[in-house]
Parts: structure tokens; sequence; C-alpha cells
């Protein structure tokens, strides 16, 4: 019975059908950027002070401009605008009193301005900024902050919750059927939160977003690594994360054109009918069709994109029946993952890889701090260290293989945190530089996570394995800022320092999986422990041929 990558030689490996098929899912790259870092805008905390009655009434009649209503009605306002005091409290004066000075108003209420009394913002804030967000409408500021934490944190919850469960179904009912479930849920949820009533009801909405967003994401990558042939994984791979890329590129035009919090959250969630419209030029992953022993469908599924390629199927290549064809199925289950030896070591490496992606990922953006005044170009300097990064594998992967540039970029992006906590502020440009370069390695470690992770795991656990171990991403995810800005209190460098032990870690550990270069995707759990042995295997077979070759005569 021929492989499936030996079909595909026959028919295509990367031709016209599976590019279709890319560009297609390229638009759940795309759509998932606004639930994973939507924040960042959705939730952003303009400068804000309380609202206090009177004071504009005051402010016209004195002809005061803004910083000087501000310096005489805020408590602590000037070089202390970022203070508690600033944002939270507000003098306990009334305003609407008569003979008010405009040169010392509070002088002219109270006889000891030592002791003004202080009380909460009964009566709102006033935000300085020309649109909405999360935080403008519900007010999420000051005691109520937390609040925008927990909105994050059930993103991250959901995350969690949703790879281990949409993995299960991808790899029970098929990965198709599961793109139409999740993406469907996603664009409904989130068209409900444009027009959430409450804070509550933003959060709920927001939950269930998470809890299909990023297993249709990891889905749509499992289904198009599975379609095409072992010399383009690393492409597709590489392709789909650009499409990620521009998707916060995306995201950032469309927050500075729709600063009202509500039109940019229609906006990122309409997109998702695109791909429920294309969702029927998508075919069922023909390796996990062969695997749940549904060879006549596997095969109309290939005949599918051999049309598609405009080929023709040799008819030597036409039959994929087996002894086994009637056998049982295999069902994909948790234990495998730890079950046997080497796949066990592939389930905790990788675990252990995500986390370190996802907290120095996020990390080094919340640490770095590009561009502080101006959010846009914040983020948009953030995105476009990504493109790089996609460069350097086009370039490596192919060459070296994956290994070797994955423990490379964890070893940079570790000793740029490193270098990044031990410069002095003095050389800034110094600082900038290495975080930088931290961040261009990490997204490196990322996109060559996304492409070992399924080239290790048997078919029918394949998506269940991917899922299963990015979970540790959302772990990660809900850990970082405590790391960030708690950690920071005790020396604000030693989150850096944090950041560099368990990024050099990984870079030892990635070295003790299988290369995958050029290897064919393993089909069963006993294919997927014997990885290791097709190397020394390889090995042993190449030097005998070189020694057959010496000995033979010239």
């Amino acid at each position: 019975m021929p492989m499936l990558d030996e079909i595909l030689e026959q028919i295509g490996e990367f031709n016209f059908f599976q590019k279709q098929a890319l560009f297609i899912l390229c638009q759940l790259s795309v759509t998932f950027v606004p639930i994973y870092v939507g924040i960042f805008f959705l939730g952003f905390t303009p400068e804000h002070h309380c609202h206090s009655p009177g004071v504009a009434e005051l402010s016209r009649r004195c002809h005061w401009t803004l910083e000087e209503q501000l310096n005489h009605t805020v408590p602590e306002w000037g070089n202390h605008a970022d203070s508690f005091s600033s944002r939270c409290r507000r003098y306990e004066v009334d305003w609407n009193a008569t003979g008010i000075s405009c040169t010392d108003p509070l002088s002219s209420l109270v006889v000891n301005q030592s002791t003004i009394p202080l009380g909460p913002c009964e009566d709102g804030w006033v935000y300085n900024y020309p649109g909405t967000s999360l935080v403008t409408e519900f007010n999420l500021v000051c005691d109520d902050s937390w609040k925008l934490d927990l909105f994050q944190s059930c993103v991250n919850a959901g995350f969690f919750i949703g790879s281990i469960s949409i993995g299960y179904i991808a790899d029970r009912f098929g990965r198709k059927l599961c793109l139409l479930v999740t993406v469907l849920i996603n664009m409904v949820s989130g068209v409900l939160m444009a027009f959430a009533p409450s804070y509550t009801w933003t959060v709920i909405f927001r939950l269930i977003q998470g809890l299909v967003s990023k297993g249709a994401w990891l889905t749509g990558y499992v289904l198009i690594a599975e379609i095409v042939g072992s010399n383009y994984r690393k492409a597709v791979g590489i392709i789909y994360q650009l499409a990620f890329t521009i998707g916060l590129l995306v995201l950032t035009a469309l927050a500075y054109a729709l600063p009202q919090w509500r039109w940019l959250q229609l906006t990122v969630s309409l997109p998702n009918v695109f791909f429920l419209l294309c969702y029927w030029c998508l075919p069922e992953s023909p390796r996990w069709l062969i695997a749940q022993k549904q060879n006549d469908k596997a095969m109309e599924v290939i005949k599918h994109i051999a049309k598609g390629n405009k080929r023709q199927l040799p008819l030597s290549f036409q039959n994929l029946s087996s002894e086994d064809e009637d056998g049982e199925k295999p069902k994909p289950s948790f234990l495998d993952l730890v079950r046997t030896t080497q796949i066990r070591k592939y389930t905790l490496i990788l675990m252990y890889s995500w986390f370190t992606s996802s907290v120095l990922y996020q990390g080094l953006i919340m640490h770095m701090g590009i561009a502080s005044e101006n959010m846009y170009l914040d983020f948009l300097y953030s995105a476009l260290i990504e493109f790089p990064a996609a460069f350097i594998l086009m370039l490596t992967l192919d060459r070296i293989g994956r290994c070797y540039p994955w423990a490379a970029a964890n070893v940079v992006a570790g000793s740029t945190c490193l270098v990044t906590a031990l410069v002095p502020d003095t050389l800034y440009w110094l600082k900038m530089t290495a975080a930088c370069l931290g961040r261009m390695g990490i997204t490196m470690c990322y996109e060559i996570l996304c492409i070992v992770n399924p080239e290790l795991y048997p078919t029918f656990l394949r998506n269940l394995g991917v899922l299963v171990c990015s979970s540790m991403c959302d772990f990660g995810g809900i850990i970082t800022p405590f790391l960030v800005y708690r950690v920071a209190e005790l020396w604000h460098e030693l989150p850096l320092v944090i950041f560099a032990v368990i990024g050099l870690i990984n870079g030892g550990l990635v070295l003790l999986l299988p290369e995958m270069k050029g290897k064919t995707l393993p089909e069963t759990i006993e294919e997927a422990e014997n990885l290791h042995r097709q190397e020394r295997s390889r090995e042993k077979t190449v030097y005998l041929h070189v020694l057959t070759s010496e000995a033979a005569p010239r």
C-alpha cells in the first residue's frame, strides 16, 4: 500500500489546491489576532481623573487652560499625574461655592491646604481619550481595575480549557467539522460581545471566544500540515504564522481608524463570515481518514486534491486497502500522550517550550514598552519585528533542520534578556537593541514550535497532542503579568533574569527532540516512538554505504 506522502508526490505536494486551502486557513490566523492581543486596544486605559461637579463651570469662568484646570482641581497633578491620588481621589470641596479665587481656588475654600480632605470618585471619571474602550465605558479603573485583569484571564482560561476539549473533538470527529463549529461559535460570540449590555455579558462572550478560537487556529494549522508534502510543512507553517503577523498590522490600522471599541469588535468579528463561505473548499484531512480506517473517503479526498492540482493519480496509487482495514479504529486518549517513553518525553519538553515561549513573548512586550506615549506605534513596532524572524527561518530550516535553529533562538532570547537586565539605563540604545533581538528570537521559537509540535505525534493523536501541549502557553499567559509587575517591585530587571533562565533551559531541552527535517509524519504510536531510531538507522546506512563505496574497485 503506498504511503500518503508518496501519493502527494504524484498529485502535487503544494500545488494550486493546497495553496488555495492555505489561503483560506490563513484567514483563521488573521482573525485570531484580535482575540489573542485585542485587549491592547479594547482594554486601553487612558489618562483619567475624577469628575468633580462644578469644575467645568469654574474653569470657564476663570478662563483656565486644561493644564491649569487640572493643576488647580486634581490632587497631585503635574509631576505625579500617574499617582493613585491623581487618578482615583478628588478634593472633597464645593466647587460651586461663590467667591472662589481663580489664582488659588483651594485657599479660598479651606483654611489649611495640608488637610484638604480627599474622597473617592463618586461622580465618575473624566478620560483623556477621543474614543471608547472597555475601561472608559465600564469604568474599570481604581478599585475596579481588577475587572480588566479578569477579562483577560477569562480569555486565557478559555484558551486553556478549549485547547484540551477541541483537540479531542478534532481527533475524534475530524478537522473539518471541528473548524466549522468553532469558527461559527467564535463569530456569533464576537458579534454578541459588540452589543453586550453590561460588563458581565462582555466577559461571558469573551470567555466563549477563548474556548473555541485558539483551538480553531491550531486545528487549521494541523489540517494544512496534513495535506501538503513533507518538503513543504516548514513553508506552510511559517506562512501561517506570517498571516498572524499581518493580522497584527491590520488590527493596528483598524484600531486607529475605529477608536470606539464596539465598532472595532464588530469589525474584527465579521470577517469570519468569509471563512464560512469558503469552508466548502477545504478537504477533510486524508491522513485523519486513513487513521480512522476510512480509506474509501480518503481516496475520494486524494482524487479531489489531484483534480484541483490538474494531476492524474496513477493506477498503481489508487488502492489504499490494507490488511487491518477492518480493525478497530484508534481513538485519541490523553493517556497516549504519556503512556510510552518517547512520546512522554516529547509531551513534557513541548509543554515546557510552549510555556517558555508564552512567558517570554508576552513578557518582553510588557517590559520593553516601545514608544509608550503612542500605543499604535508601540503595537506596530512589535509586529514589524516578527518579519525578520520568519525570513531567517525560511533560510535555515531546510538547510540546518529544526532543532539547532530552535535551540539557537532560545539562547538568543534568553541571553538578550540577561543583557537587557544588566546593561545600565544610560546605554538605552543597547537595552532597546537587545530587547528587540530577544523579541525576534522568541518569535522564531514560537514559529518553530508550531511546526515541530504536529510532526512528533501520530495522526490520530496529532491535534490532541498539539492542543494539550499548547495549553501551557495559556498558563504562561496567566502568570506573565504577575512576573512582570509584581516581581519587578523587588528589582525592576528581575523579570528579565527569570526570562533568561527559563529560555536558556529550553534551549538545551529542545536538542533532545528528534530532527524532523524531510521526514514523513508518523501515522502510528510505533512510528512516533521510533523517530530517533530512524535517525540512527539512516546514519548507519549512510556509513555502510560510504564503506562499501570505498571498498569497491575503482
